[in-house]
């Protein structure tokens, strides 16, 4: 970011008396509802900073960091004392009196532009860091930037800015969030599409390596066979024999492969399971043929909308980032799991899972399905809630997004999930349920 600029922002919030809220929305990015209509964005992205206003949104996943708390509750309902530049360099400080807890105190929001060290500091009026976005230690600078630690000067720089003006700081502010946004939407579309990809792939290969019903008949014969050879010959088997080499009865010499960690009297039964699997497995192949056709689509439907979708905010929601533990305890198998404004929305990829949620869903969850038409069934987990209307529609929005990729107009049907009789499969009867409409463009998804 250039000083100009920064300059002619920092002449800009003068107008302003009030932090309505403060808070970080994405990893390196702090939003500052100063009370307009729409907030001022700080990309503390180092490198790559910069200011934008746009409207505010709520962050796709919670940010509970200590500087996230701290940042709320010092900055948030805040009177602005002082909005300024600190010397020359390419630093706005924000003060302010705070009315956290019980007391009022000075408190400071250091934004520093300086490329590689870019970062967003909280301090006291001693100038002693309480908390930051990013830590430094003494090993990466002779600034150190911790908790209870004073924050020293930047080292005097003798470098002269370009002097220019900006003319329209507004206009700037829009122009600028159109070209984050711009970059932002294709690399979040490359990332998310890559992950959905990776799964379609996944789950084609595995369609393609299904055996044919015949191919596994045929092997079950075999074992079923094998076992029957093994209880003629049992008498024939030593103790610590790997192998029984013996004629089939057709007269052909075989060598059958005898289990390990079994006992001799349990061989044949090892080879009549396994005949009994695979013949089940040859039964029921179509079923499974059915489930990996349904997730392919349903993955395809939402490659669909990450890659038509003109908002990176919408598509976090569809393919989200979570962390590792979270992932772990909250990893669904039957179905994909999704968070909207911190409710879990669980939907089914195909039949069998649709019929798996409907048995998992507890009385008082809602249920989703577009009307007349086959399509996932959703559940939103309610803990007997009363949910916001804005829930609902996306929701239903995300449940036509996810089944079908036509545009047009469609109509979801939702309860709760007690009054949802299943009939057979994943096909029901449902009662006392409302009806949201649903347009879908084909260009964008609205979550």
């Amino acid at each position: 970011m250039k000083f100009y600029e920064l300059k002619a922002v920092t002449n800009h919030l003068q107008k302003y008396n009030w932090i309505k809220r403060a808070r970080r929305v994405q990893n390196n990015v702090i939003e500052i509802d100063f009370g307009d209509k729409e907030s001022i964005f700080f990309d503390m992205t180092r490198s790559n900073s910069t200011i934008y206003k746009a409207p505010s949104k709520r962050p796709p996943q919670e940010m509970n960091a200590p500087f996230d708390t701290l940042l709320h509750q010092l900055f948030s309902q805040s009177k602005i004392l002082e909005i300024k530049l600190l010397g020359n360099d390419k630093i706005l400080q924000i003060k302010v009196k705070s009315k956290s807890q019980y007391k009022e105190k000075i408190v400071i929001l250091q934004l520093e532009f300086t490329g590689k060290y870019t970062n967003a500091i909280l301090l006291n009026e001693e100038n002693i860091t309480i908390e930051a976005l990013h830590h430094v230690d003494s090993s990466k600078s002779y600034r150190v930037v911790k908790p209870n630690v004073k924050l020293l000067p930047l080292k005097p720089s003798s470098k002269k800015w370009e002097e220019k003006e900006l003319e329209n700081v507004e206009a700037w502010l829009e122009e600028n969030y159109q070209k984050v946004l711009k970059k932002h939407l294709e690399r979040v579309k490359k990332q998310k599409s890559l992950i959905i990809k990776k799964r379609l792939l996944k789950v084609k290969k595995a369609l393609e390596n299904l055996q044919e019903p015949e191919e596994l008949e045929k092997k079950a014969k075999v074992f079923r066979e094998y076992g029957n050879l093994i209880l003629v010959n049992l008498h024939k088997i030593k103790e610590y024999d790997k192998t029984l080499e013996c004629f089939d009865f057709e007269g052909n010499l075989v060598k059958i492969l005898l289990p390990e960690n079994f006992s001799k009297g349990r061989f044949s039964q090892y080879y009549f399971n396994l005949a009994k699997k695979l013949e089940s497995k040859a039964k029921n192949i179509h079923l499974e043929k059915e489930n990996l056709i349904g997730k392919i689509q349903f993955y395809e439907n939402l490659l669909y909308s990450i890659q038509n979708s003109n908002d990176p905010y919408e598509i976090e929601l569809l393919v989200p980032k979570q962390s590792r533990a979270k992932k772990k305890k909250e990893k669904l198998k039957d179905g994909e799991l999704f968070w909207i404004d911190g409710y879990k929305i669980f939907v089914g990829r195909n039949s069998k899972e649709n019929q798996k949620l409907l048995k998992i869903a507890k009385a008082n969850d809602i249920w989703m399905h577009v009307r007349d038409i086959p399509s996932s069934h959703l559940i939103i987990r309610t803990d007997k809630q009363n949910l916001p209307k804005t829930l609902l529609y996306q929701a239903a929005k995300l449940c036509v997004d996810l089944s079908i990729k036509q545009s047009g107009d469609y109509e979801v049907d939702y309860t709760r999930r007690k009054f949802v009789k299943i009939k057979e499969g994943s096909n029901v009867e449902y009662d006392k349920y409302k009806t949201i409409r649903v347009v879908k463009e084909g260009v964008e998804i609205r979550i």
